[in-house]
């Protein structure tokens, strides 16, 4: 087992307007010796934007600006910008989010050079409403039943005047490309899945039915373990080792207390991150502290964002939807452990 240190809250809500009801999900980079985390930040009613500050060091908050850095501006994003996550491919930084516009949440894009003006590129997942994602991902075979449990809206197409479509969330770039490729991992719940493209223009209809069409070559993790037994989604930035990506995600367990959300951690294929090298059988960390048992969603630690200083892994995450707290583990003891667990193992 790998020694972690749950090192405690390391932000918390403020009294300002945008962020007095909950801070959580970081996405966590370090550039040029700085550390800069973006944060989701909910007001009441919750309607989230992403607040920012710098860290002085992995564990020590630093500046922390008074207002957000993005906030609601588009039709696809009226009730809030969710959950971040932060890479930086070739002197460009890519700043994926949930947008939310009180009945659809759907993966958004928005790219800076300096980390200070962004600009939106706007949704880069599909806008397909169910009943179609479902004809497309079945046409060539049975569809596991919890693409339909998860996703199924009651037949209702429209509500509050909006057409209700197939959510698609947790969109993370990988931070290089790979063979020339944009590589992005997305989430239609219950499995995480990958995407690789030439160029982000070429995300067009045609593309995403084609996609749908062909499901089930694009699937990276399902759900395996009891803790991870619902549903998978995507978590942090993947991290390169020589041994592959590793990638920390989350796990949720539907339990009688409610859905429990884990951190979990598996490797993937470096030129090929749809093969699975090999995946931890048991939570890498789980709700235990009161910060992380009790709040405004119980039982969740949520990761999302995650930097490496040494051999020392930082693991940022949500602390059950009100916190952002940080766990720390040696980086060379989890690959270690990893490897104990290879899928052509089993």
């Amino acid at each position: 087992m790998i020694e972690i240190i749950k090192e405690g809250i390391l932000l918390k809500k403020t009294n300002l307007g945008f962020e007095n009801e909950g801070v959580l999900n970081p996405a966590v980079i370090e550039d040029g010796g700085v550390i800069h985390l973006f944060y989701r930040a909910v007001a009441k009613g919750n309607y989230s934007s992403i607040g920012y500050c710098k860290l002085i060091s992995p564990l020590v908050v630093g500046e922390r600006d008074d207002v957000p850095i993005i906030f609601p501006q588009c039709s696809y994003e009226t009730h809030g910008a969710e959950d971040p996550r932060i890479t930086k491919i070739e002197g460009i930084f890519y700043l994926t989010y949930t947008g939310y516009d009180g009945v659809n949440a759907l993966g958004v894009l928005a790219i800076s050079e300096d980390l200070i003006r962004w600009h939106k590129i706007g949704v880069i997942v599909p806008e397909i409403v169910y009943d179609e994602f479902i004809r497309l991902a079945s046409a060539k075979g049975t569809l596991n039943e919890k693409y339909i449990r998860y996703n199924n809206p009651s037949h209702l197409l429209e509500r509050e005047g909006k057409k209700v479509l197939l959510w698609d969330k947790n969109v993370i770039f990988f931070p290089r490309k790979i063979d020339g490729k944009f590589y992005f991992l997305h989430r239609v719940k219950p499995d995480i899945q990958l995407v690789c493209v030439n160029n982000l223009k070429e995300l067009n209809v045609e593309f995403w039915q084609h996609y749908f069409l062909h499901l089930h070559h694009n699937i990276v993790l399902t759900p395996k373990h009891e803790h991870e037994v619902s549903y998978v989604g995507g978590g942090c930035t993947p991290i390169e080792t020589k041994d592959g990506w590793l990638l920390i995600y989350h796990g949720v367990h539907d339990t009688l207390k409610g859905y429990v959300y884990s951190a979990c951690a598996a490797l993937l294929e470096l030129e090929n991150p749809l093969k699975e090298i090999a995946r931890l059988p048991y939570a890498l960390f789980k709700p235990e502290k009161e910060w992380e048992l009790t709040g405004e969603v119980n039982n969740v630690c949520f990761p999302t964002g995650a930097i490496v200083r040494e051999d020392k892994l930082y693991i940022y995450y949500g602390a059950a939807d009100e916190q952002i707290a940080c766990a720390t583990l040696s980086l060379s003891e989890l690959i270690k452990e990893l490897l104990l667990y290879k899928k052509n193992d089993e």
